[in-house]
């Protein structure tokens, strides 16, 4: 069971916060069709809970370091949604001066430490974090976010090792969505449980329903204090789902519409809102009050986004090199 109380106010904030990251994404899914936003876009509506269940266990301080389907983890940090919203448009006045995009969200004064598109490539930098934590004398965690397909990547190995060695305060979650960019579990490793891939290690390791924030908050807690206390990391596969493709250009053909529709029978945020109206802790006019204030929230991030301007040309040559005057051939 979890040192932190699941109470009425966790089970609001949940509601409230997992209902702005699926209303959020998919604006962002309405945008990229009208060709709003460019490049690569990948949606993370059904994984919610993931998020919202370590948002009620984590401190001002702890820090995220994700994947490219990163929109939702930096909402879940505080991240502004106006600046991911300029960001996804590519416009200066996002959280990474409109220079990332959709895959790239950075906010260092929220301690979200980036999406990656290298996959597997956040895994050693979240023990990174971890290490600079641990070296200051802080007692900051890092969550290192991770998909199903990232874990068959050398760097995982390498990384569990000296996590352990050095007793790193990082907790590692697999958001298992069954088919990272397209081809199922199954079909690319002989071990489906993921989580047992951390017990060659000596790390603590489970699996987790990625679709209950109640299960997620009791994991996460446990893994959060067990590293806040130097005991070291935590590798937990959170069982998830993606209702949308891998990205916008997915067709989805690996898997069928009955699929889908089963998992979306027990969607984290209805069975939440359900727990919430069942317990009394609101009733349906606070229900609808919460809505209306989520999409007012994302309609003036858009709006935001549409007045913001582009960076200047100039800005290419800025935020590459510490050296301030550096040399830039410019012919």
């Amino acid at each position: 069971m979890s040192s932190v109380a699941i109470t009425k106010d966790t089970y609001l904030m949940w509601y409230e916060s997992m209902l702005l990251m699926r209303k959020f994404e998919e604006k962002t899914g309405q945008l990229y069709g009208q060709q709003k936003i460019r490049g690569f876009c990948h949606l993370y509506i059904g994984q919610e809970a993931v998020l919202a269940g370590a948002m009620s266990v984590i401190k001002k301080g702890d820090s995220m370091i994700t994947t490219y389907r990163d929109h939702a983890h930096a909402l879940a940090l505080g991240t502004s949604p106006n600046a991911i919203m300029a960001e996804l448009y590519g416009k200066a006045t996002g959280c990474s001066k409109g220079k990332g995009g959709s895959m790239h969200l950075f906010d260092k004064e929220n301690f979200f430490y980036g999406g990656h598109a290298i996959v597997g490539g956040q895994i050693p930098l979240g023990a990174g974090i971890a290490f600079a934590s641990k070296y200051r004398g802080e007692d900051f965690v890092n969550l290192c976010y991770m998909g199903d397909g990232a874990v068959r990547q050398g760097a995982l190995n390498e990384t569990f090792n000296m996590a352990m060695l050095w007793k790193l305060p990082v907790v590692f979650i697999c958001e298992n969505n069954g088919y990272a960019m397209g081809t199922s579990v199954a079909r690319t490793t002989n071990m489906t449980d993921i989580y047992k891939m951390g017990l060659a290690y000596d790390m603590p390791s489970a699996p987790v329903d990625g679709m209950d924030p109640v299960a997620v908050h009791n994991a996460m807690d446990e893994a959060i204090e067990r590293a806040r206390n130097g005991e070291g990391p935590t590798f937990l596969e959170m069982r998830t789902y993606r209702y949308k493709g891998h990205s916008m250009s997915d067709p989805q053909k690996y898997r069928t519409k009955d699929e889908v529709e089963s998992y979306k029978a027990k969607d984290p945020i209805e069975v939440v809102k359900q727990a919430i109206l069942k317990e009394k802790y609101a009733d349906e006019a606070w229900i609808e009050s919460v809505d209306a204030k989520v999409k007012g929230i994302v309609d003036e991030a858009v709006k935001f986004a549409e007045e913001s301007h582009y960076p200047e040309p100039s800005e290419l040559y800025t935020d590459v090199y510490v050296q301030k005057d550096y040399p830039y051939i410019m012919d």
